[in-house]
This record gives C-alpha cells, structure tokens and sequence, in this order.
C-alpha cells in the first residue's frame, strides 16, 4: 500500500517535468517553423502574399502603324471593348441576378451570357469573356452602373486594323495570338499571354520595331478581392511607327489590273535601290479577319483549305517564264563567246533535238536575225539555237549573276521560293525527285530551258530583279519593303554582275524593240514613257492553261521603275493579258512621280 502511494507520488511529480518538455518540444517546432518561414522562405511568402493583395491590370500597347511612303495608313489599331466576368467574385448564387441586370442593361441574350460562363476562364485564367465588340452606347451604360455590377467588367482590346482591306495583304501580312507554347519562349521577351505577334509579312520581319511594350496599373485589393487603392500605373509604350517603300496609288493599280485575272501578280520596283513600290498578289486575303476575336472552324476552313489558296503570294511563288527568259539566254550565249553580239542565225519553222521537232511560234521563223530582232519577234529557233550551244552550264551561270535560284534578300523571304534552273548537275543528281544517274540531261532539256520551259520556274520578284540589271546598268539589287536607315547601295546589299558591256548594251537594245516595233508594241500609248520590256507566253508544266508574262522597266535607257505582270493560267498571250496590267501601273506612276 505504501509502495503504491509512493509510486504515485513519484508520477505526479514528474508530470510538470513531462508537460514542460512537451511544451517546450510544441515551442521548439515553432520557433523552428517560423525561423524557416521568416529567414530561409520569407522572400518567396512576401512574393505570395504580395500576389494575394497587389494586382496588376496590364495595359497592352499599341502597335505601331504601317505607312505607304507618302505617308498613307495601310495598317492602324483600332479600340475593341468587351464584357468580362471574374469567376472568383461571382458565385452560382449570385449569377443569376448578374446575368439578369447585365441583359436588361446592355440588351444582351442572357442564355448567351449562361453559355459564355460555362465555358470557364480565358486563356489568362483569372476572367471569362462574356460579350465581345460593345458597341459605345453599351461601354457608357456600364460604366454607369459599374459600382452596382460587381465582378463584371468592361475593358479594351487592341486589334489591328487594315483600313484598305485586302489591299497588299500579302506583303503587309497579319498578326495573331500567340500560341501556349509560344508563350513559353516568348513570356522572358515580355510578351503576355493575350498578346499578338506579326505572323507573316512585313508584321512578322519588323515585330520588334512595330510591337511595343506592356504596362499596367497595381492595384491592392483586400481578401474578397475589392480594389482598396491604386499603387501606380506604368503607362505601355507604343510601338513605332514603320514606314514602307509601298506607293498606295501604284498598289491600288496593280490590284485592279489583277481584279479580272484568276490569279497572278504584279510587281513594280525601283530598279536603282531595289524598293519595292507594289507587290499585289491574287486570289487575296482581307488581314481583318485574324483580328476578329472569335472566329469560328468553318471560317478557318474557308481560308485555309481554299483550294485556290489565298494565302499563297503568286509575287514570290515559282512559274514557268516563257519568253520573259530569252534575255537570260541571249546573256548567257554572249558571256560564253559562243555567240558574240553582232551574230545573226537562221531562225525556221522548228530545229529537231533528240527527235523532237521544237517549232517557232509562228510556224516558219523569221529569217536570219540577230539578237535584237530575236527579242522583237520572240523567236524560239533562234534562241534554240544559242541555248543549245551554249550549254546548261553557261545558262545556269548567267542565271546565278542575275539571281535566279536564290532568295532575293526581301525582308519577307521565308515566304518565298528559290525556283528552279535545270542544268546537268541537277539532272544527274536525279532532278529532285528520281535516284542519281537515272535521269539524265538530254537536248530536249536544253531547249526547253533557252525559252524558258520545263526546267526553268523563276517567281515574279526574281524577274523584276533581274530587269532591274537592264534597267540600271547591271547592278543586281535588293528587293525591299521597308525604308528605315539601311543604305541599300552598300555592297551588302547590292553589287555589280560580271557582264560585258556590249551584252548589256545588245540586251537593252534588244528589250527597247520589243515594244518600239515589237511583241510589247501595245505597251506605247498617251501618259507612257518610252519604255523597254519583254512579252511571254508560258506553257504551264503542271498542266493548266498558259501563263501570261511582261516585264518591262521605264523610262528608257536608264530605268526609274521595272514592273513585272504575271498572270497565271490566263490563255492568250503577255501581250494580251499581261502587258495592259503592266501598262495601267506605268501609267499611274506616270502621272503621280512628280507627287
């Protein structure tokens, strides 16, 4: 009895010592707790509590206008306002009310608005899109009555907007939202989850000089998310304004002379620097329609699996040239000594090569001409004939020396091809397509590619480039769209082609005669400088109808603009077809170049 009573006593004179150490071991981890909450994570808890209480309303900024270099608007920012919802503010109980006032006062369906918050949060994840595109009266009675809607809201979208429409679209280009897996890359450049990037075009090659910079308001807001005060706002910077070598007026005429065309493209450039004054490709698309905010799958259907492709720019797309080619030929069998240029051959009804007969155009030759008749006539036989002799080789070099096989050096070059010109190597190589040694060059081949047939697809731009030797004085340009301080006479950008004087001098003269007396003799007419340029009728090698070609450049000798008109799968010939678009745009730059 004893022993129990003393174990008793024992027990309840330890328990002070038990609680003390459970007290003190409670304390302990505290004190360790706090110290690794307040020294080892407090930055990143003040991070978090700082995210509870501050918020930032981004403020997006405006992208900076493209301008003709008239200074026209070919691209601007319009204002969009749309109605959002913020899930975190309204709950199932209290929607219903919402919805109601928010139909009632802005006159929207509220199954509609039921639909929109269904669907959950935007991309940014904090709000959902209600209404889009308010109209001005509906932005004014919601700011009325905004203190009495809460967790709705009105705010500002900045969309693009191209005034003109489908004008230029494929040189201006157009932007879009960016992707989830773009923002992963992009977010460290600034970029925001709502943003929109330069898809293609001049939007996509000047991005960074058009975009601009983000700002925003910091505003702190207590638990149940009410706005206590404004911490600051840094204002969003605007993008520049970038200024292009595009003339609006020449563009509007070389769209209209497409207007009845299927499809095809104008090129009008300055043959000194290589600026680019029009480039119209057709079918076109209207850039507004990826500034819509909500575009539907069968809208994208229609643009994008358009068999005619409207997205496709003709302007930089490869073609069979035709005739437009024989000035290539003619450099070629003068560069090569082969055929000098005072050489005159017998042209006649067709020459056979590997048993095929390759006819002139007009079923009997011309006689025996030299190059500058040649070029007047459009003779085939005789420019079989230097082709031939002078081989794929010489072809392909004068080919390289004008620009042909190469990207131009465009600022929009990602979106244009390289072309073709067959030669030897190529063939041996398999063309492409078929294995090594299989196919090989033949005088089928040859004669094809002396006018331009077959083995030679060369795009618009390339063609105009290549004019623009002719016209300066055989310096080979770069093609571009925007002005800004590059100096586009440097060595970077342009340099001399190894021609011989005389064969550009036989060329020039050989180009002048076409339309003084020749194929492009419609090309002369009231408000048209004297002008130089040459006609073509292309079969077309994937099997439609004939292509029609002209490029030209005036004034004569000495150039001051080159245009080139294509029109694709058109029947009839470049003087029928081609030639008056190239005429309609000479003439407007005509009558505005003293402007």
């Amino acid at each position: 009895m004893a022993g129990s009573i003393q174990q008793r006593q024992t027990g309840l004179r330890q328990q002070p010592l038990v609680l003390l150490l459970v007290v003190l071991l409670f304390c302990g981890a505290m004190v360790s707790r706090l110290v690794w909450m307040q020294l080892l994570e407090g930055a990143r808890y003040r991070e978090l509590a700082d995210e509870n209480r501050i918020r930032l309303v981004p403020r997006s900024p405006i992208r900076g206008r493209l301008l003709d270099r008239k200074g026209r608007v070919l691209a601007t920012s319009r204002l969009s306002y749309s109605l959002y919802l913020e899930p975190r503010l309204v709950g199932d109980a209290d929607w219903p009310d919402l919805r109601d006032r928010l139909a009632r006062l802005l006159n929207l369906d509220p199954a509609k608005l039921d639909r929109e918050r269904q669907r959950g949060p935007d991309r940014d994840g904090y709000r959902t899109t209600l209404a889009l595109d308010l109209r001005p009266e509906q932005v004014l009675r919601f700011r009325e009555q905004a203190l009495g809607l809460k967790g709705a809201q009105v705010d500002v979208d900045i969309l693009r907007n191209y005034p003109h429409g489908t004008l230029a679209a494929h040189a201006l280009g157009y932007t879009q939202p960016i992707t989830e897996s773009e923002y992963e890359t992009l977010a460290e450049r600034g970029y925001r989850i709502r943003d929109r990037i330069g898809r293609t075009g001049v939007e996509a090659a000047y991005e960074s000089h058009l975009r601009g910079k983000w700002g925003g308001q910091m505003l702190e807001v207590n638990a149940m998310g009410e706005v206590q005060r404004n911490l600051g706002d840094r204002p969003s910077v605007a993008g520049q304004d970038l200024t292009l070598t595009l003339d609006l007026d020449l563009q509007q005429a070389a769209e209209t002379a497409l207007a009845d065309k299927p499809g095809g493209a104008v090129v009008a450039l300055n043959p000194k620097d290589g600026a680019i004054l029009a480039l119209a490709s057709k079918p076109g698309f209207d850039p507004n329609f990826f500034s819509k905010l909500i575009t539907t799958q069968k809208e994208y259907d229609a643009l994008f699996s358009n068999p005619k492709k409207p997205l496709l720019s003709r302007a930089m797309n490869p073609y069979d040239p035709g005739s437009t080619w024989k000035p290539v030929t003619a450099m070629a069998g003068m560069e090569s000594g082969k055929f000098p240029p005072d050489i005159k051959l017998h042209t006649t009804a067709c020459i056979i090569y590997g048993g095929h007969c390759f006819p002139d155009h007009n079923g009997v030759g011309f006689g025996h001409i030299g190059y500058a008749d040649a070029l007047r006539f459009s003779s085939n036989t005789f420019f079989y004939q230097v082709g031939v002799g002078a081989g794929s080789k010489a072809l392909k070099r004068a080919a390289d020396q004008l620009g042909f096989q190469q990207k131009t050096g465009i600022e929009i070059g990602w979106e244009e091809s390289v072309g073709l010109v067959g030669d030897e190597t190529w063939a041996a190589a398999g063309r492409g397509w078929a294995k090594p040694g299989t196919v090989p060059w033949i005088p089928e081949d040859m004669a094809s590619a002396s006018i331009g047939q077959s083995v030679v697809q060369i795009t618009p731009l390339q063609l105009a480039r290549a004019y623009a030797v002719f016209a300066n004085g055989g310096w080979l340009v770069t093609p571009h769209l925007a002005q800004g301080t590059t100096d586009w006479l440097d060595a970077d950008h342009r340099r001399k082609v190894p021609m011989k004087a005389s064969t550009l001098a036989t060329i020039r003269a050989g180009l002048r005669k076409v339309v003084s007396a020749g194929t492009g003799f419609g090309l002369n007419g009231p408000g048209i400088p004297p002008a130089a340029g040459k006609t073509g009728t292309a079969e077309d090698s994937t099997g439609g109808p004939d292509h029609a070609w002209f490029g030209s450049y005036a004034p004569y000798p000495d150039g001051e603009i080159v245009v080139v008109a294509f029109a694709q799968n058109t029947p009839g010939g470049g003087s029928v077809h081609a030639l008056p678009m190239a005429k309609a745009v000479l003439a407007e730059w005509n009558r505005t170049r003293e402007d």
